[in-house]
């Protein structure tokens, strides 16, 4: 009975609540409207009918005995009260509609903003449980209430959502900057590995490396304690299903939540199961474009749901490994190309400073092997039958002693007298991989040689012997580095032979011979090229006793200019003089350049043309001696010795000594701009990683270009360093500027140039880099031409700046003191900069990117 009463209740209850939810809340609203307004005014009107008619019934029997007046005026009374009750019965239909008006209106902005959230959530959450109930029953008030409250949830949801983003970024920086921070491949890995595992709370963090063929180790891992370490392990078959490579070069990203519903292989869940993984996130690691690696996380203690934003973390921070190693790559390419040229040039000085054949040999093979931390090295000296005696020899303990040995090749003479003699260099990184006979495997074995370098020493022009570097522990891939460093000093070695060769043969014939020894000991100290000519003057004057020594510098049309003067102070000067022989080229320039010395003791007694005459006067000169100065096998000039005071009768051993120092004036000449060149070379390189430092710790777009102009000015010694930056129709806007007080500056021009279009975006998308020595030589159009003299220009260098990997603008660097002739260092180092400087705006935009998403 009990449970037939309480089923009948709920079904009542249930009708009720539908009978309800069939009410909109507009109809509700009026209904209680017209309740409250009419209600009361026909409770009220009513009650004071019927009171008012029993006061009037109780009062007829007395009314009765009284006139009939009374009575006539009790009917009044009646009637009033009829009356009465018709108007409150219009007052509360008056009242009611007035209700239903108010409450018509106030409920109409409910509904409104009941609808305008609802389509909110509809947008939000379409898939609500409460939504179609609450649609269905048009109740907007219950309606609004929950969307009011859902979207509490949301925000809350939305709110954690971002801060969980702007702590990501966060990290993401943190990350980025240490990574950037270690600049050697081995601390970036390293650093990577270290940092992401304790960021995302990961079991471990490794990186895997591909050989050649896609098989790898695993060179750098962070891994929690009490887990399986994989650093070092080799995989020889990852068991990539087919094209996972093709998708990870691509940048494909692999989130695995649990290896054992991912359709791996046996193969890759066993080798999974060996380090007690249960989820991966693996993501690419492109070095260079090209896939060098794999970014793995594993988790061990349990299945892992990878969060999307955990993903995205996991692939920008590979990317930025990427980057990162690219940077590594660079600085220690730069940073090897320092050192060797470091090397080089304190080699060199040791060998310079051994003034004897012995000694120059002797310092050869110790620094040598030194510097390029090989087992061995040694010269090898050739007699006129092309065998030979070690006759030097550096080598580390435990290794046979070979010095003194006599080789007799057979093959030598046949196969390679004639390669070495014109400069070949032979790398052979392993003996048994080069091709050798075996005659000449079996002699390398004998000394215990499994990889080797050898270089030709040319020595009056003649070869001499062989430099030659021993690997005996190993295999060696030799690099170009060293191929080159070795050459370099082995024709050192042959210049620093002929100069002790020389020294030698001078020191045997006395006084006369100390002398050039002196000379030529102040000459080789001077490492740069006027230093070179200025003591060159200043000590042949004083050895010789004479009134002027010069040094003449011919130009292509054999015309020239007094480049170093040394004089007694009673005689003219006439140091930068410009001098136009008109005979020159015709009668001398050939015998000069064979190496002949002219000694005149009269100029007035020699034969010489009258024009000769009048210019020898015009110095004051009475008799005078020439040497040629050879610099690179080519004339470069005269060593000229003047008396002035009187004819002089020049001795045999003045003349020798003159042509001698002639001959060293031009190898301390070579030297001087081979050292320069090295030295520029190991500045520009240190340069560029200060240029490349400063720019990369500019972490926005306007201070990368800012920074990139004013330290490029600075370090190419340049009068304008600008950026010029395209439009979408390669129209563009000068956006940086870096000039020289007193030219013109050209920030913020615009430049339309409607030829650039169709001759040069292809070309500079490409990598194109133009120098421009001097603008009038140059065949550019004169709308160029005018451009550039606008800006004050002479000479011009450009470079393009490749912006994700597209044609960003133009590094422009503007001569307008003068043309100028680019080198080829400089205009190597210029590109690298605007490389550089698209590398930075890339990783600018990047973080620019990750700060905008986090505020």
């Amino acid at each position: 009975m009990n449970q037939s009463f309480s089923q009948n209740q709920a079904r009542r209850n249930r009708q009720q609540r539908l009978w309800q939810q069939k009410w909109n809340l507009k109809t509700k609203a009026i209904v209680w409207a017209l309740s409250i307004s009419i209600l009361p005014v026909v409770a009220i009107g009513t009650a004071t009918y019927y009171y008012g008619i029993n006061l009037i019934t109780k009062q007829i029997p007395q009314v009765r005995l009284e006139s009939a007046k009374s009575s006539t005026e009790t009917e009044a009374l009646q009637k009033e009260l009829s009356l009465l009750l018709t108007g409150m019965g219009i007052t509360a239909l008056l009242t009611s509609a007035i209700a239903v008006f108010v409450a018509n209106r106030a409920i109409s902005r409910v509904s409104n903003a009941a609808a305008t959230s609802n389509i909110i959530k509809n947008k939000l959450r379409p898939d609500s449980e409460f939504t179609q109930i609450f649609i269905a029953s048009e109740d907007e008030l219950v309606m609004l209430e929950r969307n009011i409250n859902l979207f509490t949830e949301l925000l809350s949801v939305l709110i954690q959502e971002k801060e969980t983003e702007a702590d990501y970024s966060q990290l993401l920086m943190k990350i980025t900057r240490w990574v950037r921070e270690s600049f050697n491949e081995e601390d970036v890995l390293k650093t990577t590995s270290e940092e992401i595992r304790k960021a995302l709370s990961i079991d471990r963090v490794t990186i895997f490396c591909f050989n050649s063929n896609y098989n790898g180790t695993f060179i750098a891992e962070s891994v929690a304690p009490g887990l399986p370490k994989i650093l070092g392990v080799t995989v020889s078959e990852p068991g990539f299903e087919a094209g996972y490579i093709e998708k990870y070069q691509n940048g494909s990203i692999r989130a695995i939540d649990n290896i054992y519903q991912a359709d791996l292989s046996d193969g890759d869940i066993e080798l999974l199961e060996q380090f007690a993984v249960k989820s991966n996130l693996v993501a690419p690691i492109l070095k260079g474009k090209q896939l060098f690696g794999l970014l793995i996380a594993h988790q061990c203690s349990r299945i892992r749901f990878w969060q999307q934003s955990e993903i995205d973390l996991f692939a920008q921070i590979a990317v930025q490994v990427g980057f990162a190693l690219d940077y590594t790559k660079l600085l220690e390419q730069v940073d090897t190309k320092a050192d060797k040229a470091q090397v080089f040039i304190e080699i060199t000085r040791s060998i310079r400073q051994s003034l004897n054949e012995e000694d120059v040999i002797k310092t050869t093979v110790e620094e040598v092997r030194k510097a390029l931390s090989t087992d061995r090295v040694l010269v090898y000296s050739f007699n006129a039958d092309w065998s030979g005696t070690v006759i030097a020899e550096s080598v580390v303990p435990g290794y046979p002693k070979v010095l003194r040995s006599e080789i007799l090749d057979p093959c030598f003479a046949q196969d390679y007298v004639e390669k070495y003699q014109s400069g070949r260099v032979q790398a052979t990184n392993n003996i048994y991989e080069a091709g050798l006979r075996d005659c000449h495997i079996n002699l390398l074995e004998s000394f215990a040689v499994k990889a080797n370098l050898v270089a030709p020493i040319i020595k009056d022009e003649q070869l001499f012997g062989l430099l030659v570097t021993h690997q005996c522990s190993r295999p060696r891939d030799w690099q170009k580095s060293e191929i080159d460093l070795c050459a370099q000093i082995a024709m050192e070695v042959g210049f620093a032979l002929d100069h002790a060769r020389l020294l030698q043969r001078i020191e045997a014939e006395g006084v006369q011979s100390q002398l050039l020894v002196d000379t030529i000991g102040s000459i080789r100290q001077s490492l740069n090229e006027e230093d070179v000519l200025k003591t060159t003057v200043e000590e042949v004057r004083k050895v010789l006793g004479t009134d002027r020594v010069m040094v003449y510098s011919l130009n292509g049309d054999w015309s020239g200019t007094v480049i170093a003067e040394s004089v007694v102070l009673t005689y003219p000067k006439v140091l930068r003089s410009e001098i136009q022989d008109l005979y020159f080229g015709q009668g001398y320039v050939e015998e000069y350049q064979s190496g002949r010395v002219l000694a005149i003791n009269n100029i007035y007694e020699a034969g010489l043309a009258d024009y000769h005459i009048s210019l020898l006067e015009s110095f004051a000169v009475k008799a005078n001696l020439v040497a040629p100065i050879l610099k690179d096998e080519q004339l470069f000039g005269l060593l000229i010795a003047h008396q002035c005071s009187k004819p002089r009768d020049w001795q045999q051993s003045e003349i020798d000594l003159f042509g001698q120092i002639a001959m060293q004036v031009g190898f301390a000449l070579d030297h001087a701009r081979l050292l320069q060149r090295v030295e520029a070379e190991s500045m520009r390189s240190q340069l560029l990683v200060d240029i490349t430092r400063s720019i990369r710790q500019s972490l926005n777009e306007e201070d990368v270009i800012k920074t990139a102009v004013e330290e490029v000015r600075k370090g190419l010694s340049i009068d304008r360093v600008l950026v010029y930056s395209f439009y979408a129709n390669w129209f563009g806007i000068i956006i940086a500027e870096s000039v020289v007080p007193g030219y013109p500056k050209v920030l913020r021009s615009k430049i339309y140039d409607p030829c650039f279009t169709e001759g040069y975006v292809e070309k500079y998308q490409s990598g194109r880099v133009v120098a421009t020595n001097n603008i009038y030589e140059s065949g550019l159009a004169d709308c160029h031409i005018n451009l550039l003299e606008s800006f004050g220009v002479k000479a011009n260098l450009v470079a393009p700046i490749i912006k994700d990997d597209q044609l960003f603008g133009l590094l422009v660097a503007h001569q307008c003191s003068g043309p100028r002739e680019w080198q080829q260092p400089e205009i190597d180092l210029f590109t690298q900069i605007a490389m550089q400087i698209g590398f930075t705006l890339d990783h600018a935009r990047l973080l620019e990117a990750y700060q905008a998403a986090e505020a």
